[in-house]
C-alpha cells in the first residue's frame, strides 16, 4: 500500500517541486566546483547497492579528505550553498526520482553507505534488507540535529561509529517490524515538524514501544 503512496507523492512533488529547483540548480553552476548533482552509493532493499541522487553540497574529493564520511557543522569542506542546502534537507530532493522508480520509499531507513553499513551486524542489515530505504524516517527523525551533535563531542568519529550508529540501528529495525500506513503518514508528519522545529520531540510521544535511548545519548536527543 505504501507504494502506490510514494509514487503518487513523489510524482507531484517533482511535478510542484521542479520550478523552485531549477534557481538551486542554476546557484550550484555557476559556484563551487559547478556540480548540481552529486550520485552517492548506498545500501538498499536486499543489501545491493544502487546510487542515491542529491544536490551536491560538498568537495568531489570530500570523502578522502579530512572528516571523511562525517560531515561535521561548518564543516570546511561544505560548497558556498552547501550548509543552506543541508540544513533545510533541499539537497535531498533529487531523492524523489529514485522513490518514483522504486529504490526508496518516502519513509524507511536511510539507506547507508557500505563503510557505515558494514557497522551493524548480521541480524540488523537482514532486517533492513527486507524493505526499500527511506527519504526520511524515525532514525532521520530522532537524530534531526546529528551534524551538529558530531561538531560539539570530542570525537565524532567514535560517536558516531560507537553510540549513535547502534542506536539508529534499533530505531530502523523497530520502524521495518512496525510499517504500517498509519506509521508511514505520522512519520511524514514528524519528519515536517522536525525540519520546523529541530529540537521537537514529538517523536517521544507519537511512537510507543521505540528502544530506550541510551544514557550517553540522552544529553542530545531528550
Amino acid at each position: 500500500m505504501t507504494r502506490f503512496f510514494d509514487i503518487l507523492f513523489s510524482f507531484f512533488a517533482i511535478v510542484i517541486l521542479f520550478p523552485f529547483m531549477i534557481p538551486i540548480m542554476i546557484g550550484l553552476k555557476l559556484t563551487g566546483e559547478h556540480d548540481i548533482f552529486y550520485g552517492q552509493t548506498r545500501i538498499g532493499k536486499g543489501n545491493k547497492p544502487f546510487k542515491v541522487l542529491k544536490f551536491a553540497t560538498m568537495l568531489r574529493n570530500s570523502p578522502n579528505m579530512a572528516g571523511g564520511l562525517i560531515t561535521a557543522d561548518h564543516d570546511p569542506r561544505i560548497l558556498p550553498m552547501g550548509n543552506f542546502l543541508r540544513k533545510t534537507k533541499i539537497n535531498e530532493l533529487p531523492q524523489l526520482i529514485n522513490i518514483f522508480i522504486g529504490q526508496m520509499s518516502v519513509i524507511g531507513y536511510r539507506p547507508f553507505v557500505p563503510k557505515h553499513f558494514a557497522l551493524y551486524n548480521e541480524e540488523v542489515q537482514n532486517t533492513m534488507a527486507r524493505t526499500v530505504p527511506g527519504l526520511s524516517g524515525i532514525g532521520s527523525v530522532v537524530f534531526r540535529d546529528e551534524e551538529d551533535i558530531l561538531h560539539k563531542v570530542d570525537n565524532p568519529e567514535y560517536f558516531h561509529d560507537k553510540v549513535i550508529t547502534p542506536y539508529k540501528g534499533q530505531l530502523e529495525c523497530w520502524y521495518v517490524e512496525h510499517k504500517t500506513l498509519g506509521n508511514y503518514f505520522k512519520l511524514i508528519l514528524a519528519t515536517v515538524i522536525a525540519v520546523l522545529k529541530p529540537k521537537s520531540s514529538v517523536w517521544q510521544k507519537w511512537f510507543k514501544g521505540l528502544p530506550p535511548v541510551p544514557e550517553e545519548l540522552k544529553p542530545w536527543i531528550c
